[in-house]
């Protein structure tokens, strides 16, 4: 495929921004790529500058679960931008919104709106913090909360994919307070409580790990952070910033029929625009101010633009069938596997609802430790041959690959018949 346009716009960037990227992983360094600058996208298609079409399963990192150009949500963003972009003053969207998200999830009460996954997880912290007068909080060894300071600490998504242990600028005393545990290993939390116990203010997970490729909790791991925070006066954070109304419309809590104190979210209640929020219990959230003494503020938060999109994609989330698209993506990553496996190369394929990871590995991956252990000089091939061929996957062996209501059998069988094509 010709790139020359994506090329010379990316030479372009790198004199005025760092790195050419204004997301780390898009640069494709780590799989030995230069990265595409895309010119437009509907469906489950993208077209970069180069006029080149691919196949597209990252979506945005995960929000365009109806698929890019949604007629639905575009008419509800052009309508919108119709009254005016920004308001800096509370909105009737907002407001709707609000009450259709606390309807759908199983443990709210109340949400607060917020513009990115990054300031949701901070501002959650923040609260059980000042709800609890605690300051530790527990996190998992690769699980990726956004790059608020506290939460770089074994981050996944970006800062494993660069391999960054840590971050220069983060200082060592605001991380001190984060307390580290393999993800799926219940025994180490156990042993966290034990030592600190009195001093953790929560423990916050992705329910489904999907920042170190795709792993799913074992039985009795959510569970049993549920009974140890409940049991120890802390609070249980679910980051649901990817899964919220992606691995059911419920989200992961739905799902799994485990009752968080507080969740974060964002990408798909934004419709494709930046969002994101936090909520839980009425008796929680009420401490944020003005309502309470913990401060959370946002010049563009409840976005008018971001608000009408959201609504718009939840309206029409609610009618679509989510477990055949679960069976749909099952289906298609289970023939992704078996034509990967006929290679010679060893791999493994978890999957849940729309979601699927390609992980070159003999043995299940269960946590961060698995996920490195997996041979990336396997994937960089995997992803250069598919990306020649029209195939657009996450740039990283420690992302997600994302499937959309609007992928067809058509779409499943370009990318099958490309992986038959790639030679290891």
């Amino acid at each position: 495929m010709d790139n020359s346009t994506s090329s010379q716009l990316f030479d372009r960037a790198c004199a005025v921004i760092p790195g050419g990227v204004n997301s780390p992983v898009r640069a494709c360094h780590n799989v030995d790529s230069l990265p595409l600058f895309i010119a437009e996208a509907h469906g489950c298609h993208i077209r970069d500058v180069d006029g080149n079409d691919y196949v597209d399963f990252v979506l945005s990192w995960g929000p365009m679960i109806l698929g890019h150009d949604h007629p639905a949500v575009t008419a509800a963003v052009r309508e919108a931008a119709g009254r005016g972009t920004s308001y800096g003053a509370p909105c009737p969207d907002e407001v709707t919104l609000a009450e259709e998200v606390v309807a759908d999830m199983p443990t709210l009460d109340m949400v607060r709106m917020v513009n990115s996954g990054t300031e949701a997880t901070m501002s959650a912290l923040r609260l059980a913090r000042g709800v609890t007068g605690r300051d530790k909080v527990v996190k998992f060894i690769g699980c990726y909360h956004g790059h608020a300071d506290p939460f770089l600490a074994a981050a996944g998504s970006g800062v494993a994919t660069f391999a960054i242990p840590g971050t220069p600028g983060v200082p060592a005393a605001v991380v001190g307070d984060t307390l580290l545990a393999p993800y799926n290993d219940l025994d180490a939390v156990r042993e966290l409580f034990a030592a600190h116990g009195k001093d953790i203010a929560a423990v916050i997970v992705e329910p489904v790990a999907a920042n170190m490729g795709l792993v799913l909790p074992v039985a009795g791991f959510l569970e049993g952070l549920r009974e140890l925070t409940s049991a120890h006066g802390s609070l249980l954070i679910f980051d649901e910033v990817i899964t919220g109304f992606r691995v059911a419309f419920g989200g992961a809590q739905a799902r799994f029929g485990i009752e968080a104190d507080l969740t974060t979210f964002g990408k798909i209640i934004g419709g494709g625009l930046p969002v994101g929020a936090f909520g839980g219990r009425r008796a929680y959230m009420e401490n944020v101010a003005p309502r309470g003494k913990v401060y959370q503020a946002g010049t563009l938060s409840g976005n008018p633009l971001a608000m009408a999109a959201g609504m718009a994609t939840l309206r029409e989330l609610r009618r679509l069938d989510y477990a055949a698209l679960e069976a749909r993506t099952a289906a298609f990553a289970g023939e992704l596997a078996s034509i990967l496996a006929a290679k010679g190369v060893p791999i493994q394929m978890p999957t849940i609802a729309s979601m699927f990871c390609p992980y070159f590995s003999e043995t299940p991956v269960r946590n961060f430790a698995d996920a490195q252990k997996c041979d990336q000089k396997l994937f960089t091939t995997f992803y250069k041959q598919m990306r020649e061929q029209g195939i657009n996957l996450a740039p990283s062996g420690f992302e997600t690959g994302m499937v959309s209501f609007a992928h067809t059998d058509d779409d499943f069988n370009k990318a099958l018949d490309a992986a038959r094509k790639v030679e290891f």
